[in-house]
């Protein structure tokens, strides 16, 4: 079983970090194209494995993807970061050449895996992916969902002053600060609406956070984060590698699944061995469905950039 990860900046490295520590593969491939970079990132994980327990063969490679021949599963963090005061759609030109091109390199020696997009903007690079590779629905997957929800529960737990996995919690439509929908009217604490013990002004807060908190982050570090956007891709191979029928909000393409069709967002599905296996129908109220359109409405502008610069 092999795992690869291209791109050894902060979000990959922390991605291969925690695979090799979860012990997800026999072999894993940390790939980038800046000479030297991710042989000495995977050399300074390695000299953890004593330390940590773990045997995972962790090996890294300055942008030769024959070493990545035969990937389970491929998670593409290539492209650069978002800076204070950048917004995802910025990021639309340069990084869309990155992915194309990862992808096509990637396919070449790996032509049935399964992909997980971490760049961004993840839906428009979610889209790109699927569009360009020819491979089922099913094996490209976005990251964003998985990191936004883990913001929500966090947010969630200061407020309830409670363990955040305790919490059921789900964000869906656009990975971006104005496209989010946390779907708080859903969420609940061991079972029990979290509505319950919230009020409305405590919601309206959490929502709000949430919905901003990538932004946070990148006024605080002054860059992208790193933590949760690499320990949420590690969940997500997990959940694929070994099987585990986890329901995990991911950006994956639609053809009709809450309304909308030739567009990648964040929904619930579930995900196995072989991608995401269904997508799971949260029944919205009208104030959510709407939402979920303009969502979908400020995705398309997006998309469109691939369009009017042919990258599509």
């Amino acid at each position: 079983m092999k795992i690869t990860v291209v791109g050894a900046g902060a979000v990959g490295a922390t991605c291969a970090d925690n695979i090799a520590r979860k012990k997800l593969s026999e072999e894993l491939i940390l790939l980038d194209i800046k000479e030297g970079f991710a042989e000495g990132k995977a050399m300074d994980i390695m000299q953890t494995s004593a330390l940590l327990g773990f045997d995972t063969k962790l090996k890294g490679i300055t942008n030769d993807y024959a070493a990545t021949a035969d990937s389970s599963v491929v998670v593409v963090t290539s492209g650069l970061p978002r800076k204070p005061g950048m917004t995802r759609e910025e990021l639309i030109g340069t990084n869309a050449g990155i992915v194309k091109s990862v992808t096509e390199n990637i396919l070449k020696y790996s032509p049935n895996t399964i992909i997980i997009v971490v760049s961004n903007p993840m839906d428009t690079m979610n889209y790109l992916t699927f569009k360009t590779s020819g491979l089922p629905k099913q094996k490209i997957l976005g990251m964003g969902g998985v990191l936004d929800s883990s913001r929500f529960k966090y947010y969630l737990s200061k407020e309830l002053e409670c363990s955040p996995s305790d919490l059921n919690a789900v964000v869906i439509g656009g990975h971006g600060d104005t496209t989010m929908i946390p779907l708080i009217k859903h969420a609940t604490w061991n079972s029990v609406p979290v509505t319950n013990f919230l009020t409305e002004e405590q919601q309206q807060k959490i929502v709000a956070d949430t919905m901003v908190g990538g932004a946070t982050l990148t006024k605080l570090i002054g860059t992208s984060a790193w933590y949760a956007p690499g320990a949420g891709t590690a969940a997500m191979v997990e959940a694929i590698i070994r099987d585990e029928k986890k329901l995990l909000s991911c950006g994956v393409y639609l053809e009709g699944e809450y309304g909308e069709d030739d567009i990648s967002l964040v929904v619930p599905v579930v995900l196995g061995k072989n991608g995401w296996e269904k997508i799971v129908n949260f029944e919205l109220s009208e104030q959510e469905r709407s939402a979920f359109s303009k969502s979908a409405d400020a995705v398309r502008a997006m998309n469109q950039v691939l369009k009017d610069t042919r990258v599509i």
